[in-house]
């Protein structure tokens, strides 16, 4: 049934009073930004990870990321449209009858297919709770995908747990689904409706699904190939996704996979090594009392283990195909002056849970490449576009370049101009 934490509506409490309590205590953090210490733990502590990151509770609303082109692509790749019948079976079916949709999304957050019941779909396209769209946590706030994924375990939002204000009427469960062989979330599975869905029988159903399609998948590894080619479409390059998350997040063919914090600086700092690194570098690189060579050949190995078909060679640590970084494609779009393009790159910094001093000085590096070509350009939607992000808000002279070329008639001078104002009083 899962720890009594997992559950939105514990036993034997009426709903409606604590829809009455937690719209009181969502009021109350969005206006002052303190908690009330009596709610869950997992929603006080996803709320505060959501403000930190930038979300605005009253104006977020979940990216849309993906084209139909580009979803096409990667549900055809994807190794979670094996376990499709499955869900189709034991929850899509029954959830269409009673007014429910489910979701399974990818290991970012995006969501591959939104099914269930008809007219609820249209209501929830509303609010972009629809194929395509980003529901991390960066993205939507707290939310049960969302929020599994930041915890790697099943989670159930009831109402106003949700912190983004158009999603608070609703309610979801929702559990990862690891990869059989790797341990590798894949994805998330979630069911969501009205309050019907915050229940220990809605969490149950959504976990024992996602035990089902595990076992699909691992039954599914098991058959003859059969002759069937794979399918890349366009994602058989490994790629690693290190701006404005804990940890990064690795592309390559089908498979998706999220490294601990350790294992994306390693890998960031070998791919970023042209002639590659040794084991001594590696220590320097990672801390400044400098790691254990026997600790960091530990975690090279682990790596290893996770990298599947990549090549990690040896003497010294080496990526001999290669491995793109979003960084990179950040830095490839500021050289051919694409600066609207690498700002929507531009997530955040990079691994900025990392305390590693080489990542530090990457990310103060690419920070500052960023910051300082906008700061001698003249495109006010590129300076806008990254002034009004988390890294940009306090940045008193990106704003007053801004400014200096915002036209005065521009709706936003006035606001800009004051902007300018508050930080120059601040800054003394």
């Amino acid at each position: 049934m899962g720890r009594p934490s997992d559950l939105a509506v514990p036993r034997g409490a009426d709903p409606a009073i604590l829809s009455r309590y937690l719209n009181v205590a969502h009021d109350a953090f969005v206006s002052t930004g303190s908690a009330d210490p009596a709610l869950r733990r997992l929603v006080r502590e996803s709320w505060q990870r959501s403000v930190d990151g930038g979300l605005d509770p009253e104006e977020a609303v979940a990216a849309i990321r993906l084209d139909e082109a580009a979803l096409a692509a990667i549900r055809d790749a994807h190794p979670l449209a094996a376990g499709m019948p499955v869900i189709r079976r034991l929850l899509v079916e029954s959830a269409a009858d009673e007014g429910l949709l489910v979701a399974v999304s990818d290991a970012a957050g995006q969501l591959l297919w939104v099914e269930g019941n008809a007219a609820l779909r249209s209501l929830a396209e509303s609010m972009h709770f629809l194929p395509g769209a980003d529901w991390s946590e960066a993205s939507v706030g707290t939310n049960a995908p969302g929020t599994a994924l930041a915890l790697d375990r099943p989670v159930q939002i009831f109402g106003p747990e949700h912190l983004a204000r158009q999603v608070t009427p609703w309610s979801c469960s929702a559990a990862p689904i690891h990869d059989p062989d790797t341990g590798a979330i894949l994805g998330v599975l979630d069911l969501t409706g009205g309050d019907e869905v915050a229940t220990p029988q809605s969490l149950t159903l959504v976990r024992a699904t996602v035990a089902a399609v595990e076992a699909e998948l691992r039954i599914e590894r098991l058959r003859p190939a059969g002759g069937v080619a794979s399918t890349s479409s366009g994602w058989s390059a490994p790629s690693l996704e290190v701006l404005g998350g804990h940890g990064a997040t690795l592309r390559h063919g089908t498979t998706t996979t999220r490294l601990s914090l350790r294992h994306s600086e390693l890998l960031l700092l070998i791919s970023e090594s042209a002639d590659g690194m040794t084991t001594a570098e590696l220590g320097v690189a990672l801390s400044d009392d400098e790691q254990a060579q026997v600790t960091v050949r530990a975690e090279l190995s682990r790596l290893r283990s996770v990298l599947g078909p990549i090549e990690l060679a040896s003497r010294p640590y080496r990526l001999p195909g290669g491995v793109e970084t979003d960084a990179d494609r950040v830095r490839d779009d500021l050289r051919a002056g694409r600066l609207r393009r690498a700002v929507a790159r531009y997530r955040g910094p990079v691994l900025p849970a990392s305390t590693a001093p080489a990542v530090e000085r990457l990310r103060d590096d690419l920070h500052m490449h960023v910051r300082s070509c906008l700061l001698v350009c003249d495109d006010a939607d590129a300076l806008l576009s990254f002034a009004d992000t988390a890294h940009g808000r306090d940045d008193f002279e990106v704003w007053e370049r801004v400014l200096s070329i915002l036209p005065p008639s521009s709706p936003r001078h006035a606001q800009v101009a004051a902007h300018v104002a508050r930080l120059d009083a601040e800054l003394g």
